[in-house]
């Protein structure tokens, strides 16, 4: 089931990496032919996913990605 705002995913995102950053893991899919990003960040017991047309929302996207990015590279050297 997908979220309907990016908003709301990336809260619920935020809230399943900091509950334990070792088991999340996270994809990207782009499909071309529809124009279509896919965001799906799991633990195994929970699945988060968003889709979206809105080309304005790969920046926020993005964002979210660096900023996830960065706190696994500050963990990983603790």
């Amino acid at each position: 089931m997908y979220t309907n705002s990016w908003d709301e995913f990336e809260k619920a995102a935020q809230n399943l990496y900091l509950q334990n950053p070792m088991k999340v893991r996270y994809s990207l899919k782009y499909t071309h032919q529809k124009n279509l990003l896919k965001v799906k960040m799991t633990d195994n017991y929970r699945c988060l996913q968003y889709k979206t047309e809105i080309q304005q929302e790969l920046k926020k996207i993005e964002k979210f990605v660096n900023n996830l990015m960065r706190h696994m590279a500050s963990k990983e050297e603790s």
